[in-house]
Formats: structure tokens, sequence, C-alpha cells
């Protein structure tokens, strides 16, 4: 007898006993996510015109909910937003990618933590929102600087040191930030209360936009996730809680470091959707609905997007000694979320290989640009240290460094 048996009949046997009915799951049973890039489908002819919209039928199993109906299958998209995303999805990808080799040549020191795979979430996102909605996430964050506003130069810059980096080489990948984003922040989970009082500011100036909080799965278990998710639902604030569940934390599967890995079904009375992160029309759509759910006075929202990375936690994980290679190279071949797209694009005619191609070796051709660019780029002086520690003209009068005698003065006054 399997122990799985013995203990459901133990647990009914002590629910008898006690005079309690067993507690049932409001969520469905045997159901699995899709998690393939490539299983959507027209639901129409595709329109002569670039610009025309048409209608695209996601995979039944694109998502699951938790209090909440989930959002119907069906995305409206235009031929050129697909190029448009395939395009953004591969420059990230590039980009990724030069920071790697970046880092094994000794040009990119300290922590350095890449999203090579993960690219349908955050380039998915951007297409579903606007400049005014805000969003803050961890260190794995180079992508959602470009996107919200920052330059492939200015990420390289700022990962190697640099003076033209986006935090003028002073913060590294943890301090890199927009008029719209947050950071890039180093301390796991620490982001995800500050992205509570973002949505709490929007909400005290009756803005109607969203905050998205990003987080990892391995994030998922620390105290002051729970505290926001707590302080959200008491003041109805327009917050999306994001899990970017790509299985793994720094060595540790999700299963073997939390007793409940359905991340959307954690935020208690805060209703949730688990969705297909490795397909970015469903990533779209999801964060599109998202967006009208918290903007709409609902409150708050816990959205688990299901990936995958392919590198290690950071540069110093090889991501193998807590997985086999097996595992990595059937997802980088069956569920890739670049060539899924590319699927779609080359299947359903939008356009043909040779533009992909040269879409291709356009990005290559801008990333090693932007790389040789911020390899010029002077380091910062010393002096600058000192600077933007506050925000400008709120400096105190003197600021002590790291001696007694090492100090710099801000005014004379």
């Amino acid at each position: 007898m399997s122990f799985s048996l013995l203990r459901s009949r133990g647990l009914r046997a002590a629910t008898r006993t006690a005079g309690v009915r067993p507690v049932r799951s409001t969520l469905p049973a045997m159901r699995f996510l899709q998690t393939d890039a490539d299983k959507s489908s027209p639901a129409e002819a595709l329109p002569e015109s670039g610009d025309q919209p048409f209608t695209v039928a996601l995979h039944g199993e694109s998502f699951h909910s938790y209090r909440c109906d989930a959002p119907s299958n069906e995305i409206s998209i235009t031929k050129d937003e697909l190029v448009k995303m395939y395009t953004t999805m591969v420059q990230m990808r590039r980009m990724e990618q030069a920071a790697d080799a970046l880092y094994k040549q000794k040009m990119i020191r300290g922590f350095c933590h890449l999203a090579i795979g993960q690219e349908a979430v955050s380039v998915g996102m951007e297409h579903a929102i606007d400049g005014d909605d805000r969003v803050i996430t961890s260190y794995r964050c180079h992508t959602f600087a470009v996107l919200r506003g920052g330059t492939v130069k200015g990420v390289i810059a700022e990962l190697m040191g640099r003076v033209d980096g986006m935090s003028y080489g002073k913060g590294g990948s943890m301090h890199i930030f927009t008029p719209s984003f947050f950071g890039g922040n180093g301390i796991v989970g620490a982001q995800v209360p500050v992205g509570a009082g973002i949505a709490l500011a929007q909400k005290y100036l009756k803005k109607k936009t969203a905050t998205f909080a990003l987080y990892g799965d391995g994030a998922s278990n620390q105290g002051q996730v729970f505290e926001a998710y707590n302080m959200a639902k008491l003041w109805n604030l327009p917050c999306v809680f994001v899990c970017e569940n790509n299985k793994y934390g720094m060595g540790t599967s999700a299963e073997r470091s939390s007793q409940n890995t359905e991340f959307f079904t954690r935020g208690d009375k805060i209703p949730g959707l688990q969705v297909n992160g490795m397909d970015i029309l469903a990533v779209k759509k999801a964060t599109a609905w998202a967006k009208e759910w918290v903007t709409s006075g609902k409150g708050p929202l816990v959205v688990e997007f299901v990936t995958y990375r392919y590198g290690g936690h950071s540069m110093s994980d090889p991501g193998t000694t807590y997985r086999t290679r097996d595992e990595v190279q059937q997802m980088r071949s069956e569920k890739d979320a670049i060539a899924g797209l590319k699927r779609y694009i080359l299947e359903w005619g939008v356009t043909d290989e040779a533009s992909l191609k040269a879409i291709d070796k356009k990005a290559k051709e801008e990333v090693d640009a932007a790389v040789e660019e911020a390899k010029k780029s002077p380091f910062p002086d010393v002096k600058t240290f000192w600077t933007d520690i506050y925000y400008k003209g709120t400096e105190p009068p003197m600021m002590r460094g790291r001696e007694k005698e090492e100090y710099h003065v801000y005014s004379q006054a």
C-alpha cells in the first residue's frame, strides 16, 4: 500500500474522529498547466495588413485560477506586434549572452543573474502595460531595465562598473532604475513590500495605474512577502504580485523548499492566476487581465508565471548540481519561448525565414556594438561615490566615510 494512500486514509480517519469534514481544495484535480511555447493557434484567417488585429486561441490549459474566474483563452494581436515581440526577445537574449561572456572574461565582477530562457515574461508583460504603470523586481532584472526605458549599453556598462551605466557604474544589476522601474533589488524578497508601497502611492494619487511587484519562487517563503500580501489586501491596493517560478531557487528545487508550490494560491484571501510563462501570448493576455483587475478596484492579485532559466541561479552557479543536463536541454529544444514565437510567425505566414534571420543578425550587431561602446566608457571617479546617496537637494551638510578621517562636505551652510 502506497504512502499517499495511507496518508489520505489517516486524514479521513482523523477528521471523522474530530467530527469535522475534510478540507476540500477549490482547485481542479489532475489538471496540469500547459508550459509549451507554441500551442496557440489563430481563431480566424490572418488579415493582409500587418497592423490589423486578429484573434488567437490560446491553449485551454494556459491559465489556472484561484478565487476568481480565469481570463478567456482568446487574445487579439497583430502581425506587426508578433514581429516586434520576436525582435525584442532576440535582442534581450543576445544582451544576456553578452553579459555571460563578459563575466567569463572577468570584465563583469561580483553578482550577475541572467534571465536566459525567461524572456517571454518580461517582453510579454511590457506589451500589456504602459509607461505610467510601475515595475519592481529582484536582481534578475536586466531585460526589465531595458524595456522600461533603459538601453542595452546602459545595462552592460552598469554591469561592468562604467560611468555610462544606468546608475553611473555604481550599482550593478541590483541597483538599476528608470522613472517607471524601481529596480533591481539585492535583498531577497525585499522588493515586494516596496512594490506594495508604490501601489499605495498610486492609489493615494488617484492614478488608474498598476504596480507589478516581481519575485522568484526562491523568495516566495520570505515573511515580508506575506506581510505585503496582508497590507495590500487590507488597503485594497492596485498591486499585482508576480511570482516568476523558474522551478529552482539558489541550488534548490521549489519542491524541496516549499510545501505549497502552487504559488498563485498563496495569497490567502487574494485571488490568483497561474500562467504559462513560456508562451508570450499567454503572458500578454494574463498581464492585461491582471492590470484591468487591480485598476478596476478589485484589490491585489497574485500571478504566477511558470517559466524556466537555462543557466544557473547566478554566474557562480553551474546550474547542474540539482538538475540534469538532459532536463535543461529538453527545455531548450522543446519549450523555448523564442523558438515557440518563431514557429507562430512562420506557420501563420506572418513573415518568412529570411526576415527573421535578418532580425537575428541585426540584434547581434546592435548588442555587439553596445558592448564595445560600454568597454570604452571609463570607471567612475572615487569622488562620485559621495553622490547619488540622497535625492538631489536633500543631502546633509556632511557625510562620514568608512573611517573617522574620511568624510565629505556637501554644503558649507
